[in-house]
Order: C-alpha cells, then sequence, then structure tokens
C-alpha cells in the first residue's frame, strides 16, 4: 500500500473516524492514542510498519503543539531518569518491529492491546511500590513501545507515582516525542516508507480529534472509571476478533 488515497472510500471514512479518535484519546488522556488506535487500523490494512510512520508523524506534531509553551512544565529530572531504561529496551523493541514476521506482530500487538482492555474493563490496575518493579515496568513498557507504540499504559503507571499531576501530561508527552523521533529515525535509516503525504492529510482529521480532547480532559479526569471501562469493554471485542482473525 503506497498511500492512505489507494484504499476504497469506505474505508477512507473509517480510517478518518479513527484518526479522530487516536487524536481524542491523546489529547484527552495525555497517552493512548497509538494504543487505542492501532489495533483499529489494523482491521483495514495488516501492516503495523504501514501505521506507525503515519501515526509516529500525527504524535509528534500535535506533541510539538503542546510543548512549545510547556517545556517548563515537565519533570525533565525523572524523565531523564526514566530514558535509562526505556531507550535500550525501544531500541530491542524497534528491531523486533522490523525482523518478526507480520502475523507474530499482530497477534503480538492485539495481545497487548487484550491486557489493556480487561485492566480498563475490570477496574484492576498494576501497582507499583518498588523500585525495582518501577523499573521492570519501564523497560517492558519501552520495549513495547518500541514494538508497537502500545507501551503508554505500562510507563503511565510508573509516571504517575513519581510525576505531579501538573506536570504529568506534559512529562508523558515529551516522552512519547523522544521514543517516536527514535522510532523515525530508524525507519529512515533502513529505508522504510515513512508516508509522510498519508501523515499530512490526516493532520486535519486528527485535530478534530485532539481540540476535543482538550476541551473535554478535565471532564475524562472526573469520570476516568467510566470512561476506561466503556474503552475496555470495546477493545477487548476488538482484540479477541483481531486475534481471531489472525489465528484462524
Amino acid at each position: 500500500m503506497e498511500s492512505i488515497l489507494d484504499f476504497g472510500l469506505n474505508d477512507l471514512v473509517l480510517i478518518c473516524l479513527i484518526f479522530i479518535w487516536t487524536g481524542f484519546v491523546r489529547s484527552g488522556l495525555g497517552f493512548g492514542g497509538g494504543a487505542l488506535g492501532l489495533p483499529l487500523m489494523l482491521f483495514i490494512y495488516h501492516d503495523p510498519v504501514f501505521w506507525l510512520p503515519i501515526i509516529g508523524f500525527q504524535l509528534l506534531f500535535f506533541s510539538s503543539l503542546t510543548l512549545r509553551t510547556k517545556m517548563n512544565d515537565v519533570d525533565w529530572k525523572f524523565l531523564l531518569q526514566s530514558y535509562l531504561f526505556i531507550l535500550p529496551a525501544a531500541f530491542i523493541g524497534i528491531f523486533g518491529l522490523l525482523t518478526l514476521p507480520n502475523n507474530l506482530l499482530i497477534i503480538f500487538i492485539y495481545g497487548v492491546t487484550l491486557f489493556y482492555a480487561l485492566m480498563w474493563l475490570f477496574n484492576k490496575s498494576i501497582h507499583s511500590n518498588k523500585s525495582w518493579l518501577d523499573k521492570l515496568l519501564l523497560v517492558f513498557g519501552g520495549y513495547v513501545a518500541g514494538t508497537s507504540l502500545t507501551g503508554a499504559p505500562l510507563m503511565v503507571t510508573v509516571f504517575m507515582r513519581n510525576v505531579s499531576k501538573m506536570q504529568l501530561r506534559n512529562t508523558l508527552f515529551a516522552l512519547w516525542f523522544t521514543l517516536v523521533i527514535i522510532k523515525m529515525l530508524t525507519f529512515a535509516a533502513v529505508g522504510v516508507e515513512l508516508h509522510f503525504f498519508s501523515a499530512l492529510l490526516l493532520l486535519p482529521v486528527s485535530a478534530i480529534g485532539h481540540i476535543a480532547g482538550l476541551k473535554t480532559h478535565e471532564f475524562i479526569l472526573k469520570n476516568d472509571l467510566l470512561f476506561k471501562r466503556l474503552i475496555g469493554l470495546f477493545l477487548t471485542v476488538i482484540s479477541i476478533t483481531g486475534l481471531l482473525t489472525v489465528i484462524l
């Protein structure tokens, strides 16, 4: 697939709706755009390497908009400390993305998404009270982010405990920006098509979701449990369906 313009009209409409959704989640929660959008995109076209550069460009653009006046609201001390565990694992994850069989990647993505979905559906969370567990979550989250940009919920658990609520969203945006830059530079170095034109065409669509997420951010935080349970139910159905499609 060369660009999104190669899709049929029905698929294009679905793609636009998905990117509105990812923009909404990314700005509304501060994380999860890739984790909650990529599983849906794979129903339309079963190639993570096609979608990830497009998601990456979108994340870089909107993260830059958010961070350009918020650099002082980033917890740089904890972010730099976390890089020691996240970045090496992310490089290993990127290597896996470029070398693992496509079906195995898709199973991995749906499997990770199903794990998140069940946690949110049943209101369970990963509690980290020890330094070694924090490091383990950062390493595994970095690996998942490197493989598929869906490692956010694992790393957020650690950041929520160590970063103030006022700085959390901007610190996470700075983290996503770093991880995506590394992934995109790696893609470019090994000759992966970056689909810049497709990402550019989808920017206005994602902007709709981004603005909606910014306006409803406080409301989402106040209704966090209900919002996550609804997403959990939706993603459980999507992930199980996706896994069955690939396995069967």
